[in-house]
């Protein structure tokens, strides 16, 4: 009953609102109609509409000259149009295939958003020779048609990008996230871990030598060529930091190479790990990991972090973020910075760093040779540093005895790609063997993989940086 009293009086209450808006709308009619017009000012009101009727016609104009249609046909900027397409490829494949997509989707719509004319929300000029240019931001950009345009929205989250903090704040949460048991309870993989850095190097030296080729395009300086390198760590926030420090202007094709083929790890290894091991190799079972105190746990990244300082000083940033995070959650008293680290502070950071990446993907920068040439040794890296993990396992159970050996396979989790390298190691031992469960075991590289692209960041920072 009280529902429907309700219902009568809000249908009251609206009917008396239009029937107040209809009286006002009277009066104000009759007024009107029963106004004198003044003769004297009748050349002058025709004369001010006729003004008027220009103005607004000039309006007109001058909103449709700036709308983003207008200029991409003006400029013939089919390189734009490009772009865009190419940002909802990305899209698709993050959304409909799920390839890493909570960092590829920010990074296609920062694409997005960078490529559609007259945004404005970001200026390359702020950031041009590697520098920051804050005069730049304190002042606006002065565009090629002379007009003066204020710092947008993605200027000021690039900062992060270009000071090193997003990369550093993602380490934390990665840190918050990893256990580091399996590491600690097999030392050895540590060394595969290194191993499967072994595509870094490779990546280097090929873009190097793909410079002394000759060919237009293609020429890549030392900076450029770490900055590619550091893709075959599988490490999208290593890569992003090295770049945004020797070669910003290659950060663009960069992550979304790094991230691209982070997500195809389960196409790109499986074929070099069985290309590279036997059926036998395969099935080897590997001995039940130890029990790791909460000592060990606890002790591990103070020392890991002194450690790594001592010997590559510019890899303390990165190294030093994510044993901060693992402290976090092993110590056991701070669980609260634990969760933070792991959920809101990694979400928060990963939408600014993905937007603000995508966004350098510029038309004039993103397709060019270049790109293909960084494309082209992207994909070598990941495929030495995967074959490198397995081939050091190969050796090293030439040395060890039998019930001790190592299964080739958990070699190629060295790239950091976590834990999706572990992932496929385990798939591919089952393939041969159902019983055989390698997870554990393919987690201790997978983590040392971490560790060891974050120090061969470190080196080409003190090399070239």
């Amino acid at each position: 009953m009280f529902k429907k009293k309700n219902k009568n009086l809000h249908r009251a209450l609206i009917a008396l609102m239009v029937l107040g808006l209809l009286v006002c709308l009277c009066f104000t009619l009759a007024s009107a109609a029963t106004a004198e017009p003044d003769s004297s000012s009748a050349a002058e009101t025709t004369a001010a509409e006729e003004q008027g009727a220009q103005s607004n016609t000039e309006a007109m104009t001058n909103f449709l000259n700036q709308a983003g249609i207008a200029t991409l046909i003006h400029n013939a900027d089919w390189k734009s149009i490009v772009m865009i397409l190419i940002s909802f490829v990305l899209m698709y494949l993050a959304i409909g295939k799920g390839f890493e997509p909570l960092l590829l989707l920010p990074i296609a719509f920062g694409m997005l958003l960078t490529n559609l004319p007259g945004a404005g929300m970001f200026h390359s000029e702020i950031f041009e020779g590697g520098h920051i240019h804050w005069d730049l931001i304190k002042n606006g950009v002065t565009l090629s048609n002379g007009a003066n345009e204020a710092a947008g929205l993605i200027d000021i989250l690039y900062l992060g990008v270009k000071l090193g903090i997003y990369p550093c704040l993602i380490f934390i949460g990665v840190g918050a996230m990893t256990d580091f048991g399996p590491l600690i309870a097999n030392p050895k993989s540590l060394l595969l871990g290194a191993a499967a850095q072994l595509g870094i190097f490779i990546a280097y030296l090929g873009a190097l030598g793909l410079s002394k080729l000759g060919i237009p395009g293609l020429e890549f300086t030392q900076k450029m060529a770490a900055s590619i390198g550091i893709i075959g760590g599988a490490d999208g926030p290593t890569a992003i930091y090295v770049t945004s420090r020797l070669a910003s202007e290659l950060l663009g094709p960069i992550a979304i190479a790094a991230y691209s083929y982070m997500a195809l790890v389960p196409v790109i290894q499986p074929p070099i790990m069985r290309g590279l091991t036997t059926k036998k190799e395969r099935m080897i079972r590997m001995d039940a990991l130890r029990t790791v105190s909460k000592k060990e746990k606890i002790v591990f990244p103070i020392a890991v972090t002194a450690f790594v300082a001592l010997l590559v000083p510019s890899a303390a940033p990165l190294v030093g973020s994510l044993m901060l995070g693992n402290l976090f959650r092993e110590c056991g008293v701070v669980d609260r910075l634990s969760k933070t680290a792991q959920n809101e502070l990694m979400n928060i950071v990963v939408i600014f760093l993905g937007v603000s990446v995508g966004a350098t993907a510029k038309a004039e920068s993103f397709l060019s040779p270049m790109t293909l040439g960084i494309l082209a040794m992207g994909i070598v890296a990941f495929m030495c540093g995967t074959a490198g993990g397995v081939l050091l396992a190969k050796f090293m159970n030439i040395f060890l005895p039998e019930g001790k050996k190592i299964n080739p396979l958990i070699g190629s989790a060295g790239v950091s790609a976590v834990p999706m390298a572990a992932r496929v190691s385990q798939k591919e031992g089952q393939r041969e063997d159902p019983s055989n469960f390698l997870l554990m075991h393919a987690m201790g590289p997978n983590v040392a993989g971490v560790i060891g692209s974050a120090v061969a960041a470190g080196v080409f920072i003190a090399l070239f940086g």
